[in-house]
């Protein structure tokens, strides 16, 4: 385990006192100095801030000799582009199970959308979601519901309820399937995506609705991925549509996708 010297090293190469350190992370001197000579470990949620300021994935900070490195290599990682994990890092995930401890499947109403970004990981917030089981889900894998808003991914209907499975290598997100997405800056998105993570680092989100234009996420700018799953809505679909143009919409759809493919 390399913590306490990868610590020590990355602040160093900002010029920072733990003084200073402390005060950008929001993490106490005393616990700064504890942390970087091995004298205690971090907590979940001090170890995510300590990742998140120094821009580096949890488990590279834990098992990887920072001090080894080349000056290149380390600035790769600073920059986002981790090499030795690509893409794929530990996936804390705070989760809840019910009486006969079983996963649950919270839910993430549209009211605790934008808390979410910030809650995502803490136990507080997720015990405070409702909760259900689904029979027909497996019961080896973690899923979660969200509320969406909007009409990008139509005709998925705006306030439909979508089920997601946990993605914890995401290198295995797939070109043309849908993903929960949580991002730093927009929050929870459902997308198409496409997988650019080896190529430059990024997600290429894609909306259903051709009005939105497709969009590149930095993966150091995602919190977590939620494969698509199923969903429910309160809503019909609409039954103006004859069968010959829900065929051409989804010939549409379908050449669509394959531009965006061949752009790749």
């Amino acid at each position: 385990m390399f913590l306490g010297n990868n610590l020590k090293t990355l602040r160093k190469r900002k010029n920072l006192t733990q003084d200073e350190a402390a005060e950008k992370i929001g993490i106490s001197r005393t616990k700064i100095n504890a942390y970087e000579n091995g004298h205690s470990e971090p907590t979940i949620d001090s170890l995510t801030l300590l990742a998140g300021f120094y821009q580096v994935n949890i488990d590279t900070l834990i098992k990887i000799d920072l001090s080894k490195l080349s000056e290149k290599q380390v600035d790769e990682l600073e920059n986002g582009h981790d090499s030795f994990i690509s893409g794929s890092k530990i996936r804390v995930l705070t989760s809840t199970v019910d009486s006969d401890n079983n996963e649950n499947i919270e839910l993430v109403p549209l009211k605790a959308k934008a808390g979410y970004t910030n809650g995502y990981n803490d136990p507080d917030f997720i015990n405070k979601l409702p909760t259900f089981q689904l029979p027909f889900l497996s019961k080896e894998r973690k899923y979660r519901t969200f509320q969406i808003d909007g009409d990008s991914m139509q005709p998925i209907k705006d306030k439909s309820y979508v089920i997601g499975e946990f993605v914890q290598n995401w290198i295995d997100i797939k070109d043309g399937y849908a993903y929960i997405v949580l991002t730093a800056d927009d929050g929870i998105v459902f997308k198409i995506a496409f997988n650019h993570i080896k190529k430059d680092k990024t997600l290429l989100l894609h909306s259903l609705n051709p009005l939105y234009k497709d969009y590149p996420v930095k993966i150091n700018q995602i919190k977590e991925v939620w494969r698509f799953v199923s969903y429910f809505s309160n809503e019909l679909p609409d039954v103006n549509n004859t069968k010959e143009e829900l065929l051409e919409a989804i010939k549409d759809l379908e050449d669509k996708i394959k531009k965006v493919k061949m752009t790749l």
